[in-house]
């Protein structure tokens, strides 16, 4: 059971990190810092972009108009840190 414990945990970093990059790629989108005409650029926007948004769409519905802040991503990631923080007390609860 603690292997499988071990990963979604592993998984979970995993996404993570997607929506790390897929927030930083837009916010260089948004300055035009990096190009989307740009193939490799679009091809990891598109990819960031399918992973993420099924995660981040029911939040951005419940969440009030920022005026143009988004912290659905960062509501995101307190929500996997959550889920991290109750697999490790389940796996040393069961390690008892």
């Amino acid at each position: 059971m603690q292997a499988v414990f071990w990963l979604i945990n592993e998984l979970l970093n995993l996404y993570w990190w997607v929506i790390i990059i897929g927030a930083v790629l837009s916010w260089l989108v948004a300055f035009e810092v990096i190009n989307t005409r740009n193939r490799f650029v679009a091809m990891a926007l598109d990819f960031t972009y399918r992973l993420t948004e099924p995660a981040l769409r029911p939040i951005r519905r419940i969440l009030p108009d920022l005026g143009g802040i988004d912290i659905s991503p960062v509501l995101l990631l307190l929500g996997i840190m959550f889920l991290q923080k109750l697999l490790y007390d389940l796996t040393r609860s069961m390690a008892i």
